[in-house]
């Protein structure tokens, strides 16, 4: 099983943290993503809005405008279709628009399919989680791995859960999805760490209040689990110039 490290809840940042970075956030119309492009821009950055409703991202780029009177960059992707072309098409375009640099790549989106045992499971569903959840991260991933490069202090999250480190009846391919996105972050940040300045870790959120954990858990009490602000410190510090050291860690928040 893997040992995860936990980060102290008390940090502070400094308000112009990521002054100056530009950072893309898959899943950014909604929950932990929208929260986190808000927080980014809040910071200084520049922020790249990555989801596959429209009218979610401008929503979002409005508030951040309304916010920061910062512009975003809204980018609409279905990361279930989503081939290598696409992602190497998009990277050109984020080239020309950050000044060829991106300083972070934050895996946010994931679907959590079905709920069932796997004799039972849709294989086409399983497909479906498969995509969103892991191979969009490593399409993506490897596409923005040169404007990563180019960045002299770059950052990669992906987003683990607690099903992803131990197995548990009827998560299904969610939690195997899971498994799979630590084993990405773990090769590449042995690949990265010792040759370029790129930093990668995987995140748990934790027990959330988000679309998907009601769809989990549909008996519970939203008010009674924690509001994604709650995990923005955590994100912060693993975004900014304070993890430099931190690499290759799979760590709850």
């Amino acid at each position: 099983m893997i040992q995860p490290i936990q980060l102290d809840p008390s940090y502070q940042s400094s308000p112009d943290l990521l002054k100056g970075r530009s950072i893309l956030i898959t899943g950014a119309g909604d929950g932990i993503g929208k929260e986190l492009a808000i927080t980014a821009a809040r910071h200084g950055a520049e922020v790249v809005l990555l989801g596959r409703t429209q009218a979610k991202l401008e929503a979002v780029y409005d508030e951040i405008e309304k916010i920061t009177g910062n512009k975003s960059i809204i980018c609409p992707v279905e990361l279930e279709t989503m081939d290598e072309a696409q992602a190497d098409q998009l990277a050109d375009s984020l080239a020309a628009e950050l000044g060829g640099k991106l300083d972070g790549l934050v895996h946010n989106a994931g679907i959590l399919g079905q709920r069932a045992p796997v004799q039972n499971h849709s294989v086409a569903v399983w497909q479906s989680v498969m995509q969103i959840n892991l191979n969009a991260c490593f399409i993506l991933s490897k596409a923005l791995l040169p404007l990563l490069t180019a960045s002299p202090d770059g950052r990669i999250l992906f987003t683990t859960s607690g099903v992803g480190r131990i197995g548990i009846a009827f998560w299904g391919a969610y939690g195997v999805s899971k498994f799979a996105v630590e084993g990405l972050s773990q090769t590449l940040a042995d690949e990265l760490t010792q040759t370029t300045s790129i930093r990668v870790n995987a995140v748990n959120p934790g027990i959330t209040r988000t679309a998907m954990r009601a769809a989990a858990a549909p008996a519970e009490n939203p008010a009674s689990i924690k509001p994604p602000s709650d995990l923005m410190y955590g994100y912060l510090y693993l975004l900014g110039p304070d993890s430099k050291d931190v690499s290759g860690q799979s760590i709850d928040l």
